[in-house]
């Protein structure tokens, strides 16, 4: 070797010596949880984990998903939009490109490119952007993960879930006392401890929690029972005030008023019953909290705590869905949910308010009662763009990287951020072709700047469409829709609760963001809802 190779050489390797070891990323995903549900958002279930990487990091009070799971998941994979990624609905094939219900080949996802810049990766969870039934061509170890622990579909049972894999493997509960939950955060932990070596690796744990049904341990019921006698009204006016003094929410954001269809707390029947799911509940976010502790507690033990970027967020708003009593055909076993359960008994499917919910024979949800109290201060649930369906909690946690301790911003932010970020805090490349494909250009920007300085450029505007139900964020206007009805435009700086629709008073500034939207809808692989929904 020349000497002037050699000098080139030996400044390289001191330079790579020297430079900052890149972080490894963990990103934790809830599923269907609402926007006050945590305690460092204002909730008052107990989330001591969450709220101590809140009190070392950086809360989103902006941050924003696609309303629904399988959407989402696809676009936090691979920052696009996720009809760009295939999967405008759910996993149907509808025969237009937005909506084949599998995640397609013109898009990469995250593991995918770090792996190209020497990252080690792993998940744990819920995966749900391929149908069950279509073989393992989009299972995760086929999509850029090494390791795979968790569940292909959608939802089932917490103590017998379908679907439970290992890597490529189909998998049933090794345990009697087997909890969903309990097992990502114990297998999210191996993994860590598997992983932590000289290369920086990418952890995806996506909890099903607290999706229904309604399961959770008893013992951690027990520690809920009593707290939600005063009903769901009080429930949004304690978040509420909580949310303002924490600074979560702005004090000029007025409280909306409770959803027309839900009763006032003391018109309703079987009042034990409502408190007994909403118990449940509260006990499903606790012991999701407690998966998180493992994971930190994992990291801490091999030292990697302070340069792991750490994100925790959530699907979508809080679910308003019911869950009624099948019948005939409907009565037998679904890909999802169980028949009996483990040792035999009957599982007891529907919201009857003679059967209390939480333990592994019972199958029902929250109803929209408590999701209103959820969403806590927003309007409407899961499925719906108006902020109660697609505002998320966003923790960040990167001690060596986040300059806030402790703070919270209102730059607004996107599901598909989350790539961008990993690309760049990765010092990877996203690629215009991957394995002989032409990939879509990312469209996401990253989060680092507002990490590192407070502050980034934002995006010239955020789109949605579900279900026909539409909306576009520009600077502080939202203008939003539910499928079929008018166009409403809020200022979001004054009235981030959506109260006073100045549509009526600004029509150009609807017509240009509608075409705006049109715009985007037709780059984006949006098709009308009621063209394909039939």
């Amino acid at each position: 070797m020349k000497r002037r190779d050699f000098l080139r050489a030996a400044c390289s390797a001191a330079a790579l010596r020297a430079a900052p070891k890149r972080p490894n990323i963990v990103v934790m995903m809830a599923d269907d949880l609402g926007f006050s549900d945590i305690g460092c958002y204002g909730g008052e279930i107990a989330t001591p984990n969450l709220d101590a990487l809140a009190a070392n990091g950086l809360r989103f009070e902006q941050f924003y998903n696609t309303a629904r799971c399988c959407p989402t998941r696809a676009s936090l994979m691979t920052g696009l939009y996720p009809h760009q990624a295939g999967i405008g609905h759910m996993m149907n094939d509808y025969g237009l490109p937005g909506y084949k219900g599998d995640l397609n080949r013109t898009c990469v996802t995250i593991p995918e490119v770090l792996r190209t810049a020497g990252y080690r990766t792993a998940m744990c969870g819920k995966w749900h952007v391929t149908p069950q039934t279509a073989g393992k061509h989009n299972w995760p170890l086929q999509r850029g993960f090494e390791k795979f622990f968790g569940t292909i579909a959608g939802a089932g049972s917490f103590f017998d879930p379908a679907t439970l894999t290992r890597d490529n493997t189909p998998i049933r509960p090794e345990t009697k006392e087997f909890y969903y939950t309990d097992a990502l955060g114990e297998n999210a932990a191996r993994y860590i401890d598997e992983l932590s070596g000289a290369d920086p690796f990418f952890l995806y744990v996506a909890f099903t929690a607290p999706h229904w049904p309604m399961h959770a341990p008893e013992d951690t019921i027990a520690k809920y029972k009593d707290r939600y006698r005063a009903g769901w009204d009080a429930l949004r006016a304690e978040r509420h005030a909580r949310q303002k003094k924490l600074g979560i929410v702005k004090s000029r954001w007025e409280l909306s008023p409770r959803d027309p269809e839900i009763p006032t707390w003391d018109d309703i029947p079987d009042k034990d019953w409502h408190i007994r799911r909403m118990a449940v509940y509260a006990a499903m976010v606790d012991r999701l909290d407690q998966a998180v502790g493992q994971i930190t507690g994992a990291l801490k033990k091999k030292n990697q705590l302070d340069n792991t970027l750490i994100f925790f967020l959530a699907d979508n708003g809080g679910c308003a869905e019911g869950m009624a009593k099948p019948r005939g055909p409907q009565a037998a076993n679904t890909s999802a949910r169980p028949v009996t359960t483990r040792d035999g008994r009957p599982v007891r499917v529907g919201n009857d308010p003679a059967v209390m919910p939480g333990g592994a024979d019972t199958y029902q949800s929250y109803g929209p009662e408590w999701a209103h109290a959820s969403n806590t201060p927003f309007r409407l649930y899961k499925h719906w763009v108006h902020e109660g369906g697609i505002s998320s909690p966003l923790v960040v946690h990167w001690p060596r990287g986040v300059k806030a301790r402790n703070g919270i911003t209102s730059q607004p932010g996107h599901l598909i951020d989350i790539m961008a970020t990993c690309v760049d805090v990765a010092g990877a490349k996203y690629p215009s072709e991957f394995k002989g494909e032409k990939i879509t250009p990312l469209e996401g920007r990253s989060l680092l700047p507002i990490l590192e300085n407070g502050k980034r450029p934002g995006h010239e505007a955020i789109y949605w469409e579900h279900e026909g139900n539409q909306a576009i964020r520009a600077g502080k206007w939202k203008l939003v829709k539910k499928d079929g009805e008018a166009w409403e435009l809020y200022d979001i700086d004054a009235d981030r609760t959506e109260l006073n629709n100045l549509a009526g008073r600004e029509p150009g500034r609807v017509k240009d963001l509608e075409a705006r939207w049109n715009t985007w809808a037709r780059r984006a692989n949006v098709a009308p809802w009621n063209s394909w929904n039939k």
